[in-house]
């Protein structure tokens, strides 16, 4: 696979994972269906989802961003990627173990959306999922740091994780949109009581796999 191929196989798995969150319902998509016909009101859904693509975007944001300006210590960038390879391994098999949710998301209100969906999405590990995929593809960035200004290379790895968080929220609730609608307006209220679906072994199992699968490709 030449870096094109690479670099657009990883930009997919931005995709995917992103309607991968996005149909979780631990992601909050019910949150949305619930606030609309609590309120009666379609206007109500779209600002729920909104508020749960803004907690989200922050909460990619507020994991990739650290690792794109360490990103810029080129000649650590493998430590970097093994890394968090094994914390997100790391983070998979405890919540494998643990599958409580943490107490404190139950605290927030539902008028506070966007807390919640950046806490959930913090809690549950969903930025490190995009971090092994995130400096995959800044690998493929040639710059030769001789000729290259090292603020040129910050900007574009920066740059990178903005774009990363963006396309993946976009799936994500484009996914879990698509899903809030169809329950909302054809399905209702019985479902989210009798058909929830947990997701949470797999979304468990998916950030060891993601984990391992970025070890296994390592050079």
């Amino acid at each position: 696979m030449n870096d094109v191929e690479t670099t657009t196989a990883l930009w997919w798995v931005v995709v995917f994972s992103g309607i991968y969150h996005g149909v979780n319902p631990g992601m909050g998509w019910p949150l949305a269906v619930s606030a609309a016909l609590m309120e009666r009101a379609s206007s109500s859904l779209y600002r729920a989802l909104g508020s749960l693509a803004l907690g989200h975007l922050v909460a990619m944001l507020a994991i990739l961003l650290p690792f794109s300006i360490l990103s810029v210590l080129i000649e650590w960038h493998r430590e970097f990627q093994v890394a968090a390879a094994w914390l997100l391994i790391a983070v998979g098999i405890y919540l494998l173990i643990n599958r409580r949710h943490p107490r404190f998301l139950a605290r927030v209100p539902p008028s506070q959306l966007a807390l919640w969906s950046f806490l959930v999405a913090l809690a549950h590990g969903a930025g490190l999922m995009l971090v092994p995929v995130y400096l995959g593809i800044c690998c493929m960035i040639e710059a030769d740091p001789a000729h290259v200004p090292v603020l040129g290379v910050m900007g574009g790895i920066v740059a990178i994780a903005v774009a990363v968080a963006l396309v993946h929220t976009l799936a994500m609730i484009a996914s879990g949109g698509a899903i809030a609608y169809g329950v909302y307006r054809w399905i209702g209220l019985k479902f989210l009581s009798k058909g929830w679906f947990n997701l949470d072994v797999v979304w468990a199992l998916s950030l060891v796999g993601v984990g391992v699968i970025s070890l296994m490709t390592l050079h």
